[in-house]
């Protein structure tokens, strides 16, 4: 807040250039644009359809989203102000004004260029113009007579570039219209552009997009085509691999087929169960007969066997007919007779005498004939059925290669089949788009341009406000880099020492005595005056039971020497005995100004007695002979001290004008004698690198030192 403070005060100080610079931009501002003409304005609203969807019918797409909207627009914006779009329209316009019989009749005052122009280099332009309308083709660089074209248009400000300035292209609010403007000095100048570069978007807009929409549907109908053939040409692939490997139904068949041998296997196993039971039943028969039985047994049986076994045999075939036809009807009454005959031969053979007749075991003897029969029956299907079983697993093993084959096709079928459909649905959608595409037209039309509202005032007015603000801008550039001290906060920042004050420049030094009796007229003197009691308050507290006062300076012409004057006439209004020593040998102006024939060489050396104050509000003064010498060069340490113990005895203030730190040495052997040491600094100066020096050393002499005076400050 300090640091603006200060601005603001920086800037007043430079008041009359702010006040000026403005004054005089804005008077020649005005003399500039008096003669500026009025400037008109037409305007036309295209419907884009984007929005409000009412004239399309209804929309394949209602979900867009908001952000979707805007982008199309900006790009619909952005089209409209392309070269491409505003080059025919350049053409037209300079074709109007090639034609115009007239100046009243052009659109704008003929350009150097165009009035130069013979008849015949008329007619060329017109004819190249025309043609490039007609193409819509741009100017060509490298064409010498296109380049001399491209300068006419530019010229007349009908370039591309021009025409962007003077074209303003925007939607309305969240819309479904776009305002197309255009500015300029003619009224009918302004309709036709607007209105041209209206049709001219439109136009080369539509075709874009049905040319768009052609070629998509091309697009899509041959790749649908391409996706329709790749699947006819599988599907006739699958049909023929099924007619050349007879397959009908490979799902169904093989269920059969797996139905098939089940129903075998099974058969399969009651057989063998059959052929197990038979044996054991027959061995537990033949442990009823005695050796003697069996052997007579087997020796009546041989010649009735011999007829079974021919049965058995005709039996047997034709089991193995019955299970290869798969259990087919027509041949189980076969088996069915067979088996009646082999039934009548086992009875013939029970009722023949072939067992002991000492025995009665004719009962058992039936059941073993009937059991063999029975287990022979079973050990031959058992055969037949493994043969059907091997014939079917191999009818199986031949349709697993046909069944991969299958999947294969028909896993491409369906893979073909869903391209195909997603095709044909992405050309539906593009083919029913392109019927209801977005079509822009003019809501509309722009007519004779309005006068627009002057903008003369506001330029004049901003012409001065920029000025102002320029002005203000290189003032703060200046400010920020100027590292100059220009007020006691500042210094104290810059030194970490205390401000005791600051003191204006004073016009009229000479003045300054005299005001001490009367208030003076002069306001900077009267400034000056109430800003040194500040100060001398500041010292008078600092220096308290204390006497003397060294003032010293960083470098040369700072001031020192009218503020320790001034400092010896205000200590004197508040009777203080004075006394003014100066010490600073190469650059005696207080002894030159005061006039004394008291000189401190010949008081330190013993030759003049000491000096006495008159009066309380007296001020006296010890000159020097200004001779290049330092002040211990005079007499030496204890010498000195003793005299300015003296001198205080007699005084109630001893001001000593240093020699500025510049002489370091000089200055030190003054303020080692010194009880208080107050340092005075020029405002507008800054601290260097080579000034840090004596800076460091008053701030390390801590108590003595009182602080700083800044000097020749600008109040206002």
């Amino acid at each position: 807040m300090t640091e603006f403070v200060q601005f603001l005060k920086f800037l007043y100080s430079k008041k009359l250039i702010l006040i000026l610079v403005p004054l005089v931009t804005t008077i020649a501002s005005y003399f500039l644009v008096k003669k500026l003409p009025d400037q008109y304005k037409s305007e036309a609203r295209i419907s884009t359809g984007l929005v409000d969807k009412t004239d399309q019918g209804f929309s394949l797409r209602t979900d867009e989203q908001q952000s979707e909207i805007s982008q199309k627009f900006n790009n619909i914006i952005q089209s409209m102000l392309l070269k491409k779009t505003l080059d025919p329209i350049g053409y037209q316009l300079i074709l109007h004004d090639l034609k115009a019989k007239s100046a009243e009749e052009s659109y704008r005052k003929p350009s150097s260029l165009l009035k130069d122009l013979s008849p015949q280099q008329r007619s060329r332009a017109i004819a190249v113009f025309t043609q490039k309308l007609a193409t819509r083709d741009e100017l060509s660089p490298q064409k010498k007579e296109e380049v001399e074209l491209q300068d006419l248009l530019e010229s007349m400000k009908y370039d591309n570039e021009s025409l962007t300035k003077k074209f303003t292209v925007y939607r309305v609010g969240d819309s479904d219209f776009i305002k197309v403007e255009f500015e300029g000095e003619n009224p009918y100048l302004t309709e036709f552009a607007v209105n041209a570069l209206c049709n001219e978007f439109i136009t080369a807009f539509s075709n874009r997009l049905q040319s768009s929409n052609t070629r998509s549907i091309e697009f899509l109908e041959a790749f649908m085509n391409e996706k329709m053939s790749n699947l006819s040409r599988r599907m006739n692939e699958l049909k023929n691999f099924k007619i050349q490997n007879r397959v009908l139904n490979l799902n169904e068949q093989a269920r059969n087929l797996y139905g098939e041998i089940t129903d075998f296997e099974t058969k399969k196993e009651v057989a063998v169960k059959d052929v197990v039971a038979y044996t054991a039943a027959l061995k537990n028969i033949d442990n009823k007969f005695n050796p003697a039985d069996r052997q007579y047994l087997e020796n009546a049986m041989t010649a009735i066997n011999q007829k079974v076994i021919d049965v058995k045999q005709q039996l047997r075939a034709a089991n193995d007919i019955y299970y290869s036809s798969n259990f087919d009807p027509k041949f189980k009454q076969r088996v069915d007779s067979l088996q009646n005959q082999l039934n009548i031969q086992i009875s013939a053979a029970t009722d023949s005498y072939i067992y002991n007749p000492l025995v009665a075991k004719g009962d058992l003897i039936t059941q073993k004939l009937s059991l063999e029969i029975q287990r022979e029956i079973a050990q031959n299907s058992i055969k037949s059925l493994q043969d059907q079983l091997d014939k079917l697993n191999s009818r199986l093993d031949s349709m697993v290669p046909n069944e991969a084959r299958v999947q294969e096709y028909e896993t491409s079928i369906d893979v073909a089949s869903k391209e195909y459909i997603e095709a044909l649905q992405r050309y539906n959608e593009a083919k029913m788009l392109s019927q209801y595409t977005l079509q822009l037209r003019i809501l509309e039309k722009a007519l004779p341009g309005t006068a627009a509202p002057s903008k003369k005032i506001i330029l004049i007015a901003l012409s001065g406000i920029v000025s102002f603000v320029l002005c203000v801008f290189v003032f703060f550039i200046i400010y920020y880099l100027d590292k100059s001290i220009q007020d006691p906060l500042s210094l104290a920042n810059a030194t970490d020492s205390p401000v005791l004050g600051r003191l204006n420049v004073l016009t009229d030094p000479a003045s300054l005595n005299q005001s001490w009796q009367n208030q003076s007229d002069h306001k900077n003197v009267q400034q000056y005056k109430d800003l040194l009691r500040a100060v001398r308050f500041e010292l008078d507290n600092e220096l308290k039971d204390k006497h003397i006062l060294a003032i010293t300076s960083l470098t040369q012409g700072e001031g020192k020497t009218l503020i320790t004057l001034s400092l010896s006439q205000a200590f004197s209004m508040i009777g203080k005995k004075v006394l003014v020593i100066d010490g600073n040998f190469l650059n005696p102006s207080i002894s030159q100004s005061s006039g004394s024939t008291l000189f401190l060489e010949d008081y330190l050396t013993g030759q003049t007695a000491l000096p006495v104050a008159t009066d309380p509000h007296s001020v006296q003064f010890l000159s020097n002979k200004g001779l290049d010498y330092s002040l211990l060069e005079i007499a030496s340490e204890t010498t000195v001290q003793q005299k300015m113990q003296e001198l205080s005895r007699n005084f109630d203030v001893i001001l000593i004008e240093t020699p500025s730190l510049e002489s370091l040495n000089k200055a030190k052997e003054w303020i080692a004698v010194s009880d208080k040491v107050v340092a005075v600094y020029k405002s507008g100066e800054t601290i260097t690198a080579k000034k840090a020096p004596a800076v460091t050393y008053l701030t390390s002499l801590k108590n003595s030192f009182t602080g700083w005076i800044l000097n020749k400050t600008t109040i206002a």
